[in-house]
């Protein structure tokens, strides 16, 4: 039996307009009508992904969306009638896959929901191994990352930029290969939401995120993951990648 859609929406006709279309296209979907129920409904049926509304009677939906990618990398999609900008970049920070925003067209939410399905799937041609380096342990087909040992969680947002960098480590990405990493589909995208899960990769990963050993910049180009041979910090060709 297919894993369900878990679709978090307090209008009924919304939530039911959703549910109709995605069971059309072969995804069973369970209801939520509160951020309470979409915790319960969570933890009982390990839905496949998440579709969330933000304004929710009970618990904010910036709380849900936090507290569901804390608990796993499941995606989010979040569907909200909150349409500017920061709204939309605090979501993808938070760890949603994508945002979109109301009122949708059902044929571009399926659309949406089918391209991150996709990209949720491991692509790397690292995807059975494991990339080790200066007690850095990434487990691309296990989804585990350590630091020394000690298990380091992160958003999936976070989790796909440094799937990108360890697929070729020393090789420098620019910020819009890493947004492309991150919506390959197109949508709703901010370059700079780049640079702000970098920095927060980096409080993870790193000893010292001032100085990083792992994740590098390389100046006026974009980033890359140290294989070793190359310094620690940034790099020294170009200017800063902050100062294009």
């Amino acid at each position: 039996m297919k894993r369900p859609v878990l679709v978090v929406e307090d209008d009924r006709k919304t939530s039911a307009l959703i549910a109709l279309y995605l069971e059309s296209e072969g995804y069973p979907a369970i209801v939520a009508f509160s951020g309470q129920d979409a915790f319960e409904l969570a933890q009982r049926h390990r839905p496949l992904m998440t579709i969330l509304d933000i304004l929710l009677p009970d618990i904010d939906g910036w709380d849900v969306c936090r507290r569901l990618r804390s608990a796993s990398m499941m995606p989010i999609l979040i569907v909200s009638s909150l349409v500017q900008a920061h709204d939309r970049i605090r979501g993808l920070t938070l760890g949603a896959d994508d945002y979109v925003t109301k009122p949708f067209s059902p044929s571009e939410l399926m659309a949406r929901v089918k391209a991150i399905l996709r990209r949720s799937k491991p692509e790397s041609p690292l995807a059975a191994g494991v990339f080790n380096h200066d007690g850095l342990s990434v487990d691309l087909s296990k989804g585990k990352v350590s630091l020394h040992g000690q298990r380091i969680s992160l958003t999936r947002s976070e989790f796909r930029l440094l799937e990108a960098l360890v697929a070729a480590p020393g090789r420098v990405f620019t910020r819009d290969e890493l947004l492309a990493h991150l919506y390959p589909s197109g949508g709703v995208v901010v370059d700079r939401v780049v640079d702000v899960h970098l920095g927060k990769l980096r409080q993870k990963i790193e000893r010292d995120p001032s100085s990083p050993r792992h994740v590098l910049t390389a100046r006026g180009l974009g980033y890359y993951l140290s294989d070793g041979d190359l310094p620690s910090g940034d790099d020294t060709r170009g200017g800063s990648i902050d100062d294009e």
